[in-house]
């Protein structure tokens, strides 16, 4: 099988937990201690929680925060979900926009005391300067870090699924007391276990993006588009679309090819709903429907490469037939 949707879910192999992974408050935990202090210097931060990955999760951070809350719409679905919760609850969300070329629109940030923004926009994976959001607001930067890591950030947390494949808590490290700590019979020691030997394993290949996109310009010609720029995008990450055909027929037809590939957040085999984040860039909820992204991981000689992108043109001139 051939996994080109890295970013998106990235299951750990040969898996092994024990019980030193359990908690008891009455004696030392050395394990669940030396896995705390791991991540802590991996990531430069004080403090560390897990919470649920979830709308409720978010939203029981957001009360915890109890001030100005920006949040950015090309942020993860929980994150969204959980400010409309909010604001049901009668407070108040500063909503970032999303640009037509996939940037967030950072003119809104005036009297703002934490802003939930990655360092990479959602599905598209387009890279957001952190550099650039402190030089425009004083405000706490809280991002995810699951795919990029941005040191800027001053609290940044993990997306467990997207990880490890497992639908655990989500990791938070922060400075400055910003959220409360939690007592260890509360802390998800699993998620701790597992996030973290998925990060010291991760790794990305940078040099495939420039060989896939010149072997998908050529081969597609003018039936390939772009969303966003292949210069804006994570290194190791390619958005596009390809005319007259839906994403879903594509993914699903390459699927059975052992391809594999996706077109929004979590969907490794196009079963979601179209992305949400295309939609909030200014597409309609159809055309949305046409995003498909790369990102890249193993080695590839130009030779499969080519393969690849063959039965990828294969596929689709197949599906276009069928759709006449």
């Amino acid at each position: 099988m051939l996994h080109l949707n890295r970013l998106q879910y990235n299951p750990l192999n040969n898996t092994e937990l024990s019980n030193s992974l359990s908690l008891n408050a009455l004696k030392q935990n050395q394990v669940y201690e030396k896995l705390c202090l791991d991540f802590k210097a991996k990531y430069k931060h004080k403090m560390l929680k897990t919470f649920s990955f979830s709308k409720e999760g978010f939203l029981g951070l957001f009360l915890e925060l109890d001030a100005k809350i920006a949040i950015s719409q090309g942020e993860s679905q929980a994150v969204i979900e959980a400010g409309l919760l909010y604001e049901k609850l009668g407070f108040s969300i500063t909503w970032l926009k999303l640009n037509r070329d996939g940037s967030v629109n950072l003119t809104d940030l005036s009297d703002i005391d934490f802003i939930f923004i990655s360092s990479y926009v959602m599905d598209t994976f387009f890279k957001t300067d952190i550099g650039e959001i402190k030089k425009l607001s004083s405000a706490k930067i809280i991002s995810n870090a699951s795919a990029a890591y941005d040191e800027r950030s001053d609290a940044i947390y993990f997306d467990s699924y997207k990880l490890t494949g497992f639908a655990l808590s989500g990791v938070l490290l922060f400075d400055d007391e910003i959220f409360e700590l939690i007592s260890i019979g509360f802390m998800d020691t699993i998620a701790l276990k597992l996030s973290l030997d998925a990060l010291k394993m991760q790794s990305f290949n940078t040099l495939l993006k420039a060989k896939f996109l010149k072997e998908l310009s050529e081969s597609f010609k003018e039936d390939i588009y772009f969303f966003v720029s292949p210069d804006a995008t994570l290194d190791y990450s390619l958005h596009f679309g390809l005319k007259g055909i839906k994403a879903r027929e594509f993914i699903r037809t390459l699927a059975l090819s052992k391809i594999f590939i996706t077109n929004g957040e979590g969907c490794s085999l196009g079963l979601a709903k179209p992305s949400r984040v295309i939609q909030a860039m200014g597409y309609s909820e159809d055309e949305s429907r046409n995003s498909i992204e790369l990102s890249f991981v193993d080695e590839m000689s130009k030779n499969e490469i080519k393969s690849i992108v063959k039965t990828m043109y294969l596929k689709y001139t197949q599906l276009i037939s069928f759709n006449d």
